[in-house]
């Protein structure tokens, strides 16, 4: 015997509330948080690499009998070039994620969210704001010493 299933309809498309649907919700949102998760790893490598680099340089600078770099501030702007990129690609992904899980828990999807008003709070959007004025720190302290 086949048991009736809810639907709604979204105008796009059907949402079937079945187990099925529920199961692939929960993977959809656990997908963002991977991918988030990817793009903070991804950002925490070119800070950390951008402000190395240009800690490295300085350092080797300094190091006696060492030739004077042709063109002594290209370490300097790779560097910060490189913060920058890792501020702006979280920026981007903290807007991307906020805007599909908005879209996930938005009313067409309430019923195999299968949660009820509460949203399901992660910590990758606070880890994200962190580390963004982590590396907007690191870009003002390597611009400071231009």
């Amino acid at each position: 015997m086949v048991e009736p299933v809810a639907t709604a309809s979204t105008g796009r498309f059907e949402v079937r509330t079945t187990s099925d649907s529920h199961f692939g919700w929960i993977r959809t949102r656990l997908s963002l948080e991977r991918t988030m998760m990817a793009w903070l790893r991804t950002a925490t490598a070119l800070i950390g690499f951008g402000f190395t680099i240009v800690q490295f340089y300085e350092h080797l600078q300094q190091i006696p009998g060492i030739h004077p770099a042709y063109v002594p501030d290209a370490p300097r702007y790779l560097g910060l070039a490189l913060i920058a990129c890792g501020v702006l690609a979280l920026l981007i992904s903290i807007h991307q994620y906020w805007w599909s899980v908005r879209y996930l828990w938005s009313a067409q999807f309430a019923s195999i969210a299968g949660a009820n008003s509460e949203r399901m709070q992660t910590p990758v959007l606070a880890v994200a704001a962190l580390l963004t004025l982590i590396g907007l720190f690191a870009f003002l302290a390597v611009l400071a010493r231009l």
